[in-house]
């Protein structure tokens, strides 16, 4: 079971993570909702697509743009649709 891990919470838990270049990328259902907070944040991979951004909040802490997801994703990428990822200082144990 993965599990990703911030600021002394898990903010999520699957056994079926799907892994691209080298990132967790976790069912959205999977996830503490409560910890993540829309942000206005974008960037593009060209192979991926257009990747949105939550903010975490935890624990009275805010890491800003710290999980990512393709809400429409390329074709190539379409195993992450549904899917976040996070980064920032967040723990992933495999």
């Amino acid at each position: 079971m993965a599990t990703a891990q911030w600021n002394g919470k898990i903010i999520a838990s699957s056994d079926d993570t799907v892994v691209v270049e080298g990132n967790h990328y976790f069912p959205l259902d999977s996830v503490d909702p409560a910890v993540l907070t829309t942000t206005e944040h974008t960037s593009f991979c060209p192979w991926k697509g257009t990747a949105n951004y939550y903010s975490l909040q935890v624990n009275g802490a805010e890491n800003a743009n710290a999980a990512w997801y393709y809400a429409e994703p390329k074709e190539a990428a379409a195993q992450i649709k549904g899917r976040v990822a996070f980064w920032k200082g967040v723990e992933i144990t495999p």
